[in-house]
C-alpha cells in the first residue's frame, strides 16, 4: 500500500511538471508587434509564417495589425505603437529626411517588385504603352511607391504623365477602384485581387505589369527602429528567420497551396481569384526569394523618387539598410 502510494505521488508530480513545463513554454513567446500598410495577397509570405507556425519555431507570438496608410503604418512605429513597420522603403527616406534621432532602419525585404497592374476598360487584345496618350489616366497617391513606380514606367515607355494624358491622382488609394468601377478613367492602376476581381467580372482588362516594368525594387520591406534593433538583436534575427523559411515555401508551393494556407486572412475573397492573383505575382518574381535588401535594389528606388520628384535628397544605403540579419538566414 505504502509502494502504491508514492508512485502514485510520484506519477501526480511528473504530470504536474509535465503541465509546468508546457504552459512555461508557452509564456516564454516572445511577443512581436507588426504594423502592415494595408491587408494584400502581395504579402503572402508574411501571412505564410503566421500560418505554417514559422514565428512560433523561433518563440515568437505575432500581433499583426492593418494601420490603412503608409503615413499611419510609421506613425505607429514611431510612436511605439508597433515593434516593426511593413511598408514601402520610401518611407523611411521620408521619415530621415525630416531629421530625427532614432533613424528608421530596414532590415528584411517581403516583396522586391511594384505589385500593380495596368488595366485598361475595354479589351485590347495587341496592347502598346502609346496607347495610354489622351487617354484618362486613374493612378495612385502622389509620393506613395505606386505612383511613383507607374509614372517611372510611363516615361519609360516615351509618355509624359503631365502633358500626354489626364492623370488623376486625388482619389483616396481605397476609393481607386470604385471610382474606376463607376466610369472615371479609360485606364487604372490596381494591386492584386481587385485587378483580377474586375477582369472576371468583365469590369476591365489586365494589359500589362508594372511590376515587370519597373524592375526590382525594395517595395515592401520590414523595418523598425536604430533603437530597436540595439536592444532586441536576438529577435530581429529570429524574425528574419521566420521569414526566410516562409520565403522557401512560398517559393516551393504552387499559388493554390499558398492561396489555401492564407484564405483565412481573406474570409470574403474568391478562393480562384486568390489563386490567380498569387500566380501573377509568382510568375513576376514579386516575392522576394530572400530577405536581403541589395544595394543595387536600393539605388533604383531613389532613382525612381527622383525621377518622380519625390526624393527629398539621396541617402546612403548603409545608414538605412541593415542586412546582418537577412545575410545570416540565408547562408
Amino acid at each position: 500500500m505504502k509502494k502504491w502510494y508514492k508512485a502514485s505521488i510520484l506519477l501526480l508530480f511528473a504530470v504536474v511538471l509535465v503541465f509546468s513545463l508546457a504552459a512555461c513554454g508557452k509564456d516564454e513567446l516572445q511577443k512581436v508587434r507588426i504594423a502592415e500598410v494595408t491587408r494584400s495577397v502581395f504579402y503572402a509570405p508574411q501571412y505564410v509564417a503566421i500560418e505554417k507556425g514559422f514565428f512560433k519555431e523561433e518563440g515568437l507570438e505575432v500581433d499583426l495589425k492593418t494601420t490603412a496608410g503608409g503615413d499611419k503604418t510609421m506613425t505607429a512605429l514611431l510612436s511605439d505603437g508597433a515593434d516593426f513597420a511593413l511598408v514601402g522603403s520610401e518611407t523611411s527616406i521620408y521619415v530621415t529626411a525630416q531629421g530625427t534621432n532614432d533613424p528608421i532602419v530596414n532590415f528584411a525585404q517581403l516583396t522586391q517588385t511594384d505589385g500593380t497592374f495596368l488595366v485598361a476598360r475595354d479589351k485590347i487584345d495587341n496592347f502598346s504603352w502609346d496607347m495610354l496618350k489622351d487617354s484618362t489616366f486613374l493612378g495612385q497617391r502622389k509620393g506613395g511607391m505606386p505612383q511613383m513606380a507607374g509614372e517611372f514606367v510611363l516615361k519609360k515607355h516615351g509618355i509624359d504623365p503631365q502633358n500626354d494624358l489626364t492623370l488623376i491622382q486625388n482619389i483616396d488609394f481605397a476609393n481607386i477602384a470604385t471610382a474606376f468601377a463607376s466610369g472615371t478613367g479609360d485606364y487604372v492602376q490596381l494591386f492584386e485581387p481587385t485587378a483580377s476581381v474586375f477582369e472576371k467580372e468583365g469590369k476591365g482588362h489586365i494589359v500589362a505589369s508594372f511590376g515587370t516594368e519597373s524592375g526590382h525594387i525594395p517595395y515592401t520591406t520590414y523595418m523598425t527602429k536604430s533603437s530597436y534593433l540595439k536592444e532586441n538583436d536576438e529577435t530581429v534575427l529570429k524574425f528574419t528567420r521566420a521569414l526566410k523559411k516562409a520565403q522557401d515555401w512560398v517559393q516551393k508551393q504552387d499559388a493554390s497551396k499558398i492561396a489555401e494556407t492564407i484564405q483565412p486572412y481573406f474570409e470574403d475573397a474568391d478562393p480562384e481569384v486568390m489563386e490567380m492573383s498569387i500566380q501573377r505575382y509568382k510568375e513576376q518574381g514579386s516575392y522576394a526569394t530572400d530577405p536581403i535588401l541589395d544595394e543595387e535594389e536600393w539605388n533604383n528606388l531613389q532613382d525612381i523618387m527622383d525621377e518622380a520628384g519625390e526624393l527629398p535628397s539621396r541617402m546612403d544605403y548603409k545608414k538605412l539598410v541593415n542586412v546582418k540579419y537577412a545575410e545570416k538566414v540565408s547562408q
